[in-house]
């Protein structure tokens, strides 16, 4: 019997299991086979607060996971596999095991869409990216393509805009999926160019992006297009599958919390991007990660002061 399971090892999920641990409620952390989330992905991380020279994803999340473990959190790098909250106590399945917990903190974050192309996984953090407010600095008065035609894309591009010499907005259709009003702004914004009825089939470069091989979808005629990076937002798809039917999901299959990391089970918490999808940032995790941890040591709290009323009373 655990007293708090927390499920996933990114910016939330670890920093929840470091102020549970420092609750002395000792969390047992589901990792995943590869901890860490989307910081793993990245090369250097300038914005995170404390680290005014920048440091490398991977870096930063090893440091997480050493002061949650320096205060007690035990990690393990499996996946959970299924859960059952409709029953008490809450029931949490890996591959392996079966474990039960009075509380359990979801944290199992977003995994951003990618193109499946030639170039894109190599070229990661070395001018493919998926977050223009992470990674837009980087590449100031450099030529930036981004992929996309929603709403999304449009705010990347004209985020990059800030930085960036040119932007070009590349998507497969001829016209934009976005809102009227994002259209018109990114129209009307001189850095903008858009290409239509274009698809993206290759990213060049050795090591870092010098280039794009494109494909026009009308006539079928490829070319080549130099550029110095590319930001994919094709949006983002919620780690969520195992909660199917389990906890209240949004119309975009997020988890939905109705009043901070609260979720529709009692003693069932949520924190970062699997709940977040408008920030999508290390430090808003955190701060997810750090509240769903307080809530879940105050609901432990109440239960057991009940427990030992309900207790008193029988005698």
């Amino acid at each position: 019997m655990e007293r708090v399971i927390v499920i996933g090892s990114g910016p939330a999920g670890l920093t929840a299991a470091v102020y549970a641990a420092r609750a002395n409620l000792r969390p047992l952390v589901f990792a995943g086979g590869l901890y860490g989330g989307q910081l793993m992905l990245t090369t250097e991380v300038e914005n995170y607060p404390g680290f005014p020279e920048g440091i490398m994803g991977p870096d930063l999340m090893i440091r997480f996971r050493e002061q949650a473990e320096r205060f007690g959190a035990r990690i393990e790098n499996v996946d959970v596999t299924a859960v059952d909250f409709a029953r008490r106590p809450l029931l949490v399945r890996t591959c392996d095991e079966q474990y039960e917990a009075g509380t359990v903190i979801v944290a199992t974050g977003a995994s951003a869409l990618w193109l499946d192309i030639p170039g894109e996984e190599r070229l990661r953090g070395r001018g493919v990216s998926t977050c223009a407010t992470c990674d837009g600095a980087f590449f100031r008065d450099k030529h930036i393509v981004v992929v996309g035609g929603g709403d999304s894309a449009l705010e990347e591009a004209l985020f990059l805009t800030r930085f960036g010499r040119r932007v070009t907005l590349i998507h497969r259709r001829d016209r934009l999926r976005a809102s009227k009003i994002m259209s018109d702004r990114a129209r009307s914004n001189e850095k903008i160019d858009m290409i239509w009825n274009t698809v993206v089939e290759e990213v060049r470069g050795d090591d870092h992006v010098t280039g794009l091989r494109l494909r026009n979808v009308a006539d079928g005629s490829t070319y080549e297009f130099e550029t110095d990076a590319l930001f994919v937002a094709i949006g983002h798809t919620p780690n969520t599958g195992v909660f199917v039917g389990q906890l209240d999901l949004d119309e975009r299959g997020y988890i939905d919390s109705p009043d901070g990391s609260v979720t529709n089970v009692e003693g069932v918490f949520v924190a970062g991007d699997v709940n977040d999808h408008r920030y999508r940032q290390a430090v808003t995790a955190a701060g997810a990660g750090c509240r769903a941890a307080m809530d879940a040591e105050k609901y432990l709290e109440a239960l057991e002061f009940k427990m030992d009323s309900l207790a008193r009373s029988s005698f």
